[in-house]
């Protein structure tokens, strides 16, 4: 049987060398979609990437004495490595300096132009530098930017522009068609009352003002506006309108956008018009996404509270982070990220349920069994709760899954392993050695223990990948697949588990 595609994205990144801890919210939560969908059978492709024209970035290596390119260059290799260092299994990482991403977003412009979407005029209005966005007045809040709350310029300049106001009654249809294009709920309302039901206006595509830009290929003096080409990153990265465009053929259209709450306008109303206008499918789902907060605001290097992630990944490891982003902030929701609440959840959650059960559990099998696994089947009542907890994990995992609910199903894994830890209250493996009669009770007990183990670090692969190596070479088992949980039995008896090493210690708070 063929294997399901998935197609699933963040957005390109603008480049910066401050990435922070809410930067990587996104990334992190769409690797372990990504992951989850791996084990899940499907094919998948996963992509992300940067954002490297537009005329801030000009600017700013005019200051650094560099040309744009090399500015970039230095800036790219930097995000390289902090979703290196955050396990995250990208597919391709697309920059929009790419030759097959130019001429790809060359060969669109040209044919809107040429069916009469695009046209020539001239832009007068405000414009947001460092967030390259047009406003108009009744936009700005306060008189400034409403997405970063700087200052924004009046500008006038020659530019071409994109029919966004063409295609409004056909979105509008597309929305009412597809009730589950953007999720969560309140962020289509927001789309609906405060975009598209005042009017939109078309869209200012070219800038001539500043040279950094993909070339418009028939006139010389513009470069295509930071939108039309950042967007396109989406098609242009699977080959779309070039020599080989098996990957669009095969991953197009794509299965979930994951984007922050702040470009969901770009992604549900100008992105899905391109579309419209190029006659391609639109995404099957946009997933607007809260923001982790500091105390209730932005995390910036201005505030004073900006801090490389990768310090948290070399003081707590690289899993406490990803746990941290996975379960603390149910998706769609902004959350609080601190220092303390990081700590407070590997004190609780890494260290003392998994790692003390998986710990204790292999002592146990050495101490009394000198580390053979092997189940007696001498059961017992007490046994079938934990049993069924295990065998009905994965479809209630899938559950969340399908409807983005990361947080819910990272927790209902940690609450099997719970329910392991009450097990061995429950059923005392230290009582049960002391009686030689009961030695096989015992064995069975512990058999039950490591196989629930198993089981839920299977799932837990999606999301800990670095922690659930470790338990299963603790555990000694390359038992790993989905199709291997849905009975409760898989791990082989006789088993010799290896020496047990601490998965997570203990924080001290500062």
């Amino acid at each position: 049987m063929d294997k399901k595609n998935y197609y699933i994205t963040t957005p390109i990144y603008y480049p910066s060398a401050n990435f922070h801890i809410g930067h990587c919210y996104t990334t992190i939560i769409a690797d372990a979609i990504a992951r989850y969908k791996r084990l899940s059978g499907y094919d998948v492709f996963y992509l992300t990437g940067s954002d490297e024209h537009g005329q801030k970035i000009q600017r700013k290596a005019e200051e650094a004495g560099v040309s744009p390119k090399e500015y970039v260059d230095k800036i790219v290799d930097n995000a390289k490595d902090l979703w290196k260092s955050l396990d995250i299994s990208y597919d391709k990482f697309i920059r929009t300096t790419d030759e097959e991403h130019i001429l790809c977003v060359q060969k669109i412009f040209k044919k809107l132009y040429d069916q009469g979407d695009i046209y020539k005029g001239e832009y007068k209005g405000l414009y947001c530098t460092p967030c390259e966005s047009f406003w108009t007045e009744t936009q700005l809040k306060d008189g400034k930017c409403p997405d970063c709350g700087r200052e924004v310029s009046e500008v006038s300049e020659e530019a071409y522009f994109f029919k966004l106001s063409k295609y409004q009654d056909k979105l509008i249809k597309f929305y009412e068609e597809h009730p589950d294009f953007i999720e969560p709920e309140s962020r289509k309302n927001e789309m609906i009352n405060n975009f598209i039901k005042p009017g939109l206006d078309d869209l200012c595509v070219s800038r001539t003002s500043f040279d950094w830009g993909v070339p418009v290929t028939f006139d010389d003096k513009h470069v295509v506006y930071v939108w039309l080409d950042a967007l396109t990153n989406y098609v242009s990265a699977l080959g779309y309108l070039s020599d080989d465009d098996s990957l669009f053929k095969k991953f197009w259209p794509c299965d979930l956008h994951i984007v922050g709450k702040e470009i969901v306008r770009f992604h549900t109303i100008i992105w899905p018009i391109i579309l419209m206008a190029l006659d391609l499918p639109l995404p099957k789902q946009v997933f607007g996404h809260g923001w982790l907060i500091i105390n209730g605001g932005k995390i910036s290097k201005s505030l004073g509270n900006y801090r490389d992630p990768r310090e948290y990944i070399e003081m707590y490891g690289v899993d406490a982070v990803r746990y941290f982003a996975l379960r603390e902030v149910p998706f769609g929701n902004d959350g609080n990220f601190s220092e303390e609440a990081l700590i407070t959840r590997t004190n609780g959650d890494l260290a003392n349920v998994l790692g003390n059960l998986v710990n204790r559990t292999i002592g146990m099998v050495n101490k009394y069994f000198g580390g053979i696994v092997e189940t007696k089947k001498v059961a017992d009542v007490i046994d079938d709760d934990l049993i069924n907890e295990a065998i009905s994990l994965k479809k209630k995992v899938d559950s969340y899954m399908d409807d983005l609910e990361v947080s819910k199903a990272i927790d209902a894994i940690f609450d099997l392993f719970r329910r392991c830890n009450k097990y061995i209250d429950e059923t005392m493996p230290w009582i049960l050695a002391k009686d030689e009669e009961k030695k096989d009770r015992l064995a069975t007990v512990l058999y039950n223990l490591v196989e629930a183990i198993r089981i839920g670090t299977v799932l837990l692969q999606a999301y800990l990948p670095s922690t659930s190596e470790k338990i299963f070479h603790q555990i000694n088992t390359d038992i790993k697949d989905f199709d291997s949980i849905l009975e409760f039995g898989k791990y082989i008896s006789g088993t010799k588990v290896n020496e047990p090493e601490v998965l997570f210690k203990r924080i001290e708070e500062k």
